[in-house]
């Protein structure tokens, strides 16, 4: 049995950061992701793996579409990785949600070749939404950033994970 001349684009997915750091190149920006049922809020690090900002929000239609976008930015800045928000139970145990974020990184993982971290999310669009109410915005306002602002937490607490030691 010969080889396939094609190259495997499956990626791997864990819930561990440091076999999560041993997949991803040791440099490079991560994209955080949020998934809701309606919009993915992205994030985004710098380089360093420092800080993590808001990048845009997707309005979820069909995954291949959604996806495109999502690779397409990884493509644009250079992203060696993802980390993927695991939406568990105040108790840790898990929900459908939980499940259906499962079903996005193994979808992912069968087009592109990028590590995915589960991280878990409790609780950060509750501190998303808190942080908004507290800078006075409006309640329009608070929905149309309050993915990509609870990604970006989702990505920060990671990126502060990666620099204690473990």
């Amino acid at each position: 049995m010969t080889p396939s001349a094609t190259p495997e684009l499956s990626g791997r997915t864990t819930e561990d950061p440091l076999e999560f750091l041993d997949a991803a190149e040791s440099s490079g920006r991560l994209i955080g992701i949020d998934g809701g049922t309606k919009t993915f809020g992205l994030a985004l690090s710098d380089v360093t793996r420092t800080i993590a900002s808001p990048l845009e929000t997707i309005w979820r239609s069909k995954f291949k579409t959604d996806a495109a976008r999502l690779l397409s930015l990884a493509a644009e800045h250079g992203v060696t990785g993802f980390v993927v928000g695991l939406p568990r139970n105040l108790d840790g145990t898990e929900g459908p949600r939980a499940q259906a974020t499962r079903a996005l990184a193994r979808n992912l993982n069968k087009l592109s070749p990028l590590p995915i971290l589960l991280w878990d999310e409790r609780l950060t669009t509750a501190q998303a939404e808190r942080m908004l109410v507290d800078a006075d915005q409006t309640r329009k306002r608070r929905g149309e950033v309050i993915d990509k602002l609870a990604a970006t937490l989702i990505l920060q607490n990671a990126l502060d994970r990666f620099r204690r030691p473990a």
